[in-house]
């Protein structure tokens, strides 16, 4: 009978952590209009826009994302699967619009090139679950 336990008390914990995956990562992307979401970088795999874009997200994003964008205390993980696969018109708009339920300001103040540039960066990085990921989990 304990056996049987366990394993609802496992499959109870993996779908509260994938709901709070999702929630984590998601919950902006359903704000996002369609004609935003559709939204292309025009400087999406420029190496021009790569390095400015580096510099922009050292300069605004690294403080609270980190230097690695693999976040920090409570800030999410730029490098995690579902903010490289999401479109770069949905993350302009987040840039755009802010999310400060979670913490994350309107940078409507940076020229639209600029924000262009820092989603080119951030999309160069490629995935990567290592990191802040792992320590927000374990801080739960």
């Amino acid at each position: 009978m304990k056996r049987g336990l366990g394993c609802v008390a496992v499959i109870v914990w993996a779908a509260c952590t994938i709901a709070w995956g999702a929630t984590k990562y998601g919950s902006w992307l359903q704000h996002v209009p369609d004609a935003d979401r559709k939204r292309t970088n025009p400087y999406a795999g420029q190496s021009e826009a790569i390095a400015a874009g580096s510099k922009m997200f050292t300069d605004h994003c690294a403080k609270c994302h980190g230097a690695d964008a693999l976040g920090s205390k409570k800030r999410p993980n730029l490098r995690a699967p579902e903010v490289q696969r999401a479109t770069d018109g949905e993350i302009f708009w987040l840039l755009r619009n802010g999310d400060l339920r979670h913490g994350m300001p309107s940078w409507s103040s940076i020229p639209e090139p600029s924000r262009w540039q820092i989603i080119s960066y951030v999309k160069s990085l490629g995935e990567s679950t290592a990191g802040a990921t792992t320590k927000q989990e374990s801080s739960k």
